[in-house]
């Protein structure tokens, strides 16, 4: 099982000052790598379509609506599962996550992944690799030690890839900004990404 994570939103707390109102864990699942290397293909393939760089990276907040939707009705028939969490920051109570964006993060992650009735089993996790070494270093350890245990191994190995090298983080990317558009009733296109790919849809869970 291979797991691709990537979010959209941000997980600071100061709305007012612009951070996003809700923030999103996205996980892309494959329970069959060759399935996984077929969906890449597909996305190479809509790059060089569209005359991009081998070099461009598809990420839904610096693409247009074109985009999005080609890239959404590019991998909609491929075998992979969603599961999400949506975490609206206005219900979250807990100081220490609104206080460390550090937490708030790697708890959002923990939960998805934790809460998901037996359909996730020794996973290989690929996160995007942003944050500095100690950050990612902590996020390892949290993760290891909250989702493993003597009786339910949820995680095989966790590694970090470099989203611009990475198609299949941008996959991941693209659907957790399209989930999070869903929640922006003032945009004229909250509701049009979501519908191509909900399909795909294991579970999508608004946290409450």
């Amino acid at each position: 099982m291979l797991i691709f994570v990537d979010d959209s939103g941000d997980p600071g707390f100061k709305i007012d000052k612009g951070s996003s109102k809700t923030f999103v864990i996205c996980c892309v699942i494959f329970d069959d790598e060759l399935e996984a290397e077929k969906t890449a293909i597909k996305i190479k393939e809509l790059r060089r379509k569209l005359k991009f760089s081998d070099f461009y990276e598809f990420k839904f907040n610096k693409c247009n609506r074109r985009i999005r939707e080609l890239f959404l009705k590019t991998v909609v028939n491929s075998k992979f599962r969603i599961r999400a969490i949506v975490m609206p920051k206005n219900i979250i109570v807990s100081e220490e996550l609104k206080r460390s964006k550090e937490s708030f993060y790697n708890y959002t992650i923990k939960m998805v992944l934790r809460h998901n009735f037996g359909t996730i089993k020794n996973a290989k996790i690929r996160l995007d690799g942003h944050g500095n070494r100690i950050f990612r270093r902590e996020l390892l350890t949290y993760l290891k030690k909250h989702l493993n245990t003597k009786e339910r191994k949820i995680i095989e190995n966790i590694r970090f890839r470099d989203s611009k090298q990475d198609v299949l983080i941008q996959l991941s990317d693209m659907i957790a900004g399209s989930i999070n558009r869903t929640f922006d009733r003032n945009k004229t296109d909250s509701q049009i990404y979501w519908n191509i790919i909900k399909r795909q849809k294991d579970d999508l869970w608004i946290f409450k």
